[in-house]
């Protein structure tokens, strides 16, 4: 038996119906379409609003999205990772609520936890547990209710984050060449000060103080973490570069966190790629957290093609960031075609 990789095989997505969009945001604080637009680049974000229904719904969706575009068999999944900050409950697992929906019999599921670097980390997770030959079939999805953990009076951030999840599914293959080729991840270890939720965990547990100060709502001191993000993800992405001999002429896409149009941008300028070689959702996603990247590969799907160089990175709470070397393994246009 030769080496085995790792290769996602299908990408299932879904964002909910309600867009928020800035005019109607400029009406519940004092922001405005122009500013919102210059200092981040988000025109709309969706949001899902049906009371009783949490980040488990949305990735449920996505994963059975997943399921029916690949035609895999349920029963021969062997595991199903969910990557999120805002999960149902404190336990159990949303993954493993996920996976009771889905009606997966084979499977076992776990939640893991890296903020906006969900995606990143749990593909590289899952990418290791295929490798080791433990696992042929594993479903990872980055998911998250940013609306539930939003302040919609705080105009610094509630203009920044919408609801979504996507999904992936990664399996072994002996093909050479393929896949999950290198990764460079890192924690600072710094950032609790100046990205976080005070309360609700077991520092600070839920009272009524802690509601009647809004201390369950993210709290983000922008400049700080704006200037964080430019550097290391420009730095993870150009030592990625670097180290496996990529550049402006054999970079398919790269598949940057959207957090901020001007973070994206400042990545393609070190890498000195254009634009059109970076996936760009965030102004009618917005910040969508662990959830970004993979709803990237969702909606981008039909532009990829077997063999393509993709760099994929991101930077979150923590601090936690990194960068990833992904090798296409599947021509996207078949793939994302409508059935017949």
């Amino acid at each position: 038996m030769g080496k085995i990789n790792a290769i996602i095989t299908g990408v299932g997505g879904y964002v909910p119906d309600y867009v928020l969009n800035n005019d109607e945001l400029s009406r519940m604080v004092d922001t405005n379409d122009e500013w919102i637009m210059t200092r981040v680049g988000i025109k709309e974000r969706r949001i899902l609003t049906e009371e009783g229904l949490g980040t488990s719904y949305m990735a449920r969706k996505a994963a059975k999205q997943l399921i029916q575009k690949t035609g895999v068999d349920p029963d021969t999944i062997d595991a199903l990772i969910v990557t999120t900050s805002t999960a149902d409950y404190k336990f159990p697992s949303t993954a493993s609520i996920v996976l009771g929906k889905l009606g997966l019999k084979n499977a076992f599921a776990f939640d893991m936890w890296a903020a906006c670097c969900g995606f990143l980390y749990t593909l590289d997770v899952a990418a290791s547990m295929i490798q080791s030959g433990r696992c042929k079939k594993i479903i990872v999805i980055g998911a998250d209710k940013m609306s539930s953990v939003v302040d919609y009076k705080d105009r610094s951030t509630c203009a920044l984050f919408g609801d979504g999840a996507g999904a992936v599914l990664v399996e072994a293959t002996e093909e050479e060449n393929i896949g999950v080729m290198d990764a460079h991840f890192l924690t600072d270890g710094k950032g609790l000060p100046f990205l976080h939720i005070k309360a609700g965990g077991s520092v600070c547990a839920p009272s009524h103080f802690t509601v009647d100060h809004r201390l369950h709502y993210l709290y983000q001191e922008g400049r700080t973490v704006f200037r964080y993000a430019v550097t290391s993800m420009s730095d993870d992405c150009a030592l990625i570069a670097e180290r496996n001999g990529l550049n402006k002429d054999n970079i398919a896409f790269v598949v940057p966190h959207q957090a901020n149009m001007r973070i994206i941008e400042a990545v393609a300028k070190r890498l000195d790629l254009p634009m059109d070689h970076v996936m760009v959702n965030i102004e009618h996603f917005g910040n969508t957290s662990a959830a970004t990247i993979p709803l990237a590969l969702w909606e981008n799907e039909s532009k990829l093609k077997k063999g393509d160089n993709l760099i994929l990175t991101a930077f979150g709470a923590g601090f936690v960031h990194g960068a990833s070397y992904y090798k296409w393994a599947y021509d996207g246009a078949a793939a994302s075609a409508p059935a017949k």
